[in-house]
C-alpha cells in the first residue's frame, strides 16, 4: 500500500511544523510518509519544542530545520502550512496535491521565564495534536471510501459512518 505524503510548513521550522512532523509520524501508524520544512529555517529546532514533545514521549532532538526548496520537485498529496507567514510566502506549491492551511499561534513569540514558555509550548502542542488526529482519522476514512471499505455508499466520496461507542452507555434492564 502506497503511503500518503505529507510535508509540513512553517517559516523556521523550528517548533509548529517539526512538532507536527513528530505528531504525524507516532500517530499516524506508519500511514504516512511525513516531511516538514521552513521558508526561512533557523539553525536549529527550539529546545522548548523538544522538551514538550519529549513530555509526552516523542523525540525530535535529532531533527533539524530545513528549507523548502529541498522538497520542490517531490510530489506531495498534501502540503500543509501551520502559520500564517508560511501560507502567505507559499501560496503555490508545485509538487503538492492538496493544499492545507492551519493556523498555530507561534509559540516561539511566547514571553516570560522558561515555565510560563513551554505552558505555551505545550498548549500549541496539544493543538496540533488534536488537529493532527483528526486529519489522520479523516484521511484513513477517505482511504476507506475509495478502496470500497467500511461505509462505502459507492459515492467515492467519505462516507464511513462509525457505530457509536455504547461501552459508555448504562446496561439496558
Amino acid at each position: 500500500m502506497r503511503l500518503t505524503r505529507v510535508l509540513v510548513l512553517c517559516t523556521g521550522n523550528s517548533a509548529r511544523s517539526q512538532m507536527a512532523e513528530g505528531w504525524l509520524r507516532q500517530l499516524g501508524g506508519g500511514a504516512f510518509e511525513v516531511a516538514s520544512a521552513g521558508t526561512q529555517p533557523t539553525e536549529r529546532v527550539n529546545p522548548l519544542a523538544v522538551k514538550a514533545m519529549a513530555e509526552v514521549g516523542i523525540d525530535i532532538s535529532a531533527r533539524h530545520p530545513k528549507h523548502l526548496e529541498r522538497y520542490l520537485r517531490e510530489h506531495w498529496d498534501y502540503v500543509i502550512t501551520v502559520c500564517d507567514r508560511a501560507n502567505e510566502e507559499c501560496p503555490f506549491f508545485p509538487g503538492g496535491g492538496k493544499r492545507i492551511h492551519w493556523s498555530f499561534d507561534d509559540p516561539a513569540a511566547a514571553v516570560g521565564d522558561e515555565e510560563a514558555r513551554l505552558q505555551v509550548f505545550r498548549r500549541v502542542r496539544d493543538e496540533i495534536r488534536d488537529r493532527f488526529a483528526s486529519f489522520i482519522e479523516q484521511t484513513r476514512q477517505r482511504a476507506n471510501a475509495k478502496r470500497g471499505g467500511p461505509g462505502d455508499a459507492g459515492r467515492g466520496e467519505f462516507a464511513f459512518r462509525p457505530e457509536p461507542d455504547r461501552s459508555l452507555a448504562p446496561p439496558l434492564d
